[in-house]
Parts: structure tokens; sequence; C-alpha cells
């Protein structure tokens, strides 16, 4: 894989990741959610944001490579 695709593929990624971290910060978690389950809540919390900046970014990677 040449250097210049690595580093397009990482920034998408990074910016996908900040931009789930940011977008699901809007959803009302504790709503869902049991009382005093706080590490729960944020390991839930981080595979969420992994989950959603790995499909985006996935997405959007498959329209530039194509």
């Amino acid at each position: 894989m040449p250097m210049a695709q690595f580093y397009v593929r990482a920034g998408i990624y990074a910016m996908t990741f900040l931009l789930s971290f940011y977008g699901l910060g809007a959803f009302d978690f504790n709503r869902f959610l049991k009382q005093g389950h706080t590490v729960q809540a944020q390991i839930l919390y981080a595979i969420l944001v992994l989950a959603l900046a790995y499909l985006s970014g996935s997405f959007i990677l498959s329209f530039i490579y194509m």
C-alpha cells in the first residue's frame, strides 16, 4: 500500500472517529441505561463510537477507491 493511501485512510478514519464522538454526544444515553453502571456505559459508548467511525469511514473510502 502506498504511503499516501495510508495517510488518506488514517485521516478519514480519524475524522470519522471525531465526528462520531461529537455526534453521539447529542444522544441521551441516561434514558436507556441503568443508574450506577458508569463503567459499562462508558465501554458501550466507546464501542459505539468506534463502530460508527469504522462503518462511516469504510463507506467514504469505498467511494474514494472505487
